[in-house]
């Protein structure tokens, strides 16, 4: 499942392989602003923490990827990599000292391309280096053309505990069309050797691509619940700008054929018992908290996280400001940057005037929205600051509010472009 933090780069709905289940570049009209005043209220409590690890590395370049991710047409420096990520976290400790890690998130590119000795090496060094919590929910992503039986062993051992596999689909002339490296034999095959190597297994898939039928979307969702996973991510394929996708747009599904798809898929899959928490993310309800990703939420509930590797973005709270930070984008400076303590391109302030629609674009991601008492507690803000705001989505339909509680309506969810740029400074 994609990595909260690349949401960050990406539209405020859905698109493919959101947030890595990220930590990617930061959009323009962040990039324009610059550091305000600090927050007039301040933070009394630090917001959960987590790591996201970023590996720019794949086999082939998706054509509808915008993520920062690189061919690997040459040997992969991985030795250096692993030396220069941890270079970067121990260079970042004074930043997050004495916080917990609540979990960790390898993203991609494909992790999955460095070897089980690698990751154990990069996360004897994240114990040795953090507080890591009890416990702690660490995913790793993959692509099926890439793993093993000996993989998913060797990962399981380092301490991976949760696996995100990037399926998109188990149609190969659909696998085909989206430039992917495996077929759907080898879909099937990665994502039952998943389950039987790993307790929490979750499979990303897309529809709405190239001349897909509502039948062959949900034959793909279909195939997907008989696996039987804990997690399921469906996204939209959209077209992001910089993109093969983008200059020479394939055949799509239009928008009314790719609603109904979006409609049947969640029928279909609340008919399996899967349960959907957030706008691409349906989880089965087993045990008290459920099966719902740890690491996403922390994202969506505004929470902190430190990401290092290259293009990795972080957002660390303080208690008189919230900061962002993004590191050099290409691996090759990056890998000349890190070593020296250098790893960190750029670092700003989040304009206190900001922080609302911040706030408002992860949390109202969430199918429960949120309790009105977090605005404050990782903001340092009042939410009289949003009123206005507030009052003007309610009388459109697209938000549900009582004393407590702020969520999307299901036309809040279906349209959360137009319900986010409500808010938006």
């Amino acid at each position: 499942m994609q990595d909260e933090a690349r949401l960050f780069n990406q539209s405020v709905a859905q698109s493919p392989r959101q947030y890595n289940e990220y930590g990617e570049g930061a959009s323009s009209w962040q990039q324009s602003h610059v550091p305000s005043q600090p927050l007039t209220q301040g933070l009394q409590v630090s917001p959960p923490l987590s790591l996201y690890i970023h590996i720019p590395w794949c086999v082939k370049k998706c054509p509808y990827c915008d993520f920062n991710s690189h061919e690997s047409r040459s040997p992969i420096p991985e030795k250096a990599y692993v030396a220069a990520l941890i270079a970067d976290l121990e260079q970042s400790i004074p930043r997050i000292w004495g916080r917990k890690v609540r979990s960790i998130f390898f993203g991609g590119g494909t992790p999955s391309l460095f070897s089980p000795e690698s990751i154990d090496t990069i996360l004897s060094n994240v114990r040795a280096l953090t507080p890591l919590e009890y416990g702690a929910e660490i995913t790793l992503e993959a692509n099926p053309g890439t793993v093993d039986e000996a993989h998913f062993k060797g990962y399981r051992e380092a301490g991976i505990n949760r696996l995100s596999l990037g399926i998109q689909s188990f149609d190969s002339r659909y696998l085909a069309a989206l430039g992917r490296i495996h077929d759907d034999k080898q879909a099937i095959s990665a994502a039952e050797l998943a389950l039987k190597t790993f307790d929490t297994v979750n499979l990303d898939v897309m529809y709405a691509l190239p001349n897909q039928s509502l039948e062959d979307a949900l034959a793909d969702a279909q195939r997907a619940c008989d696996l039987g996973p804990v997690h399921l991510s469906f996204y939209h394929l959209t077209l992001e700008p910089n993109t093969p996708f983008h200059h020479s747009p394939p055949s799509l599904p239009d928008d009314d054929s790719s609603a109904t798809m979006q409609e049947a898929i969640e029928d279909l899959l609340g008919k399996h018992g899967y349960e959907h928490y957030e706008t691409s993310a349906f989880a089965l309800k087993i045990g008290q908290q459920g099966q719902r990703c740890r690491h996403n939420l922390n994202y969506w509930q505004f929470g902190d996280y430190l990401g290092i590797g290259a293009g990795a973005h972080s957002k660390l709270s303080y208690h008189d400001r919230i900061t962002r930070e993004s590191r050099y984008k290409h691996p090759n400076r990056y890998l000349g940057k890190a070593p020296a303590g250098e790893a960190v391109e750029r670092e700003w302030v989040i304009p206190a005037d900001e922080l609302g629609f911040e706030f408002m674009m992860n949390t109202l991601r969430l199918t429960e929205g949120f309790e009105i008492e977090l605005f404050q507690q990782r903001t340092g803000l009042s939410m009289d600051a949003l009123e206005a705001a507030l009052d003007k989505a309610y009388g459109l339909g697209l938000i549900e509010r009582n004393t407590e509680i702020i969520k999307p309506t299901l036309q809040g969810q279906r349209f959360l472009n137009d319900l986010l740029q409500i808010f938006l400074p």
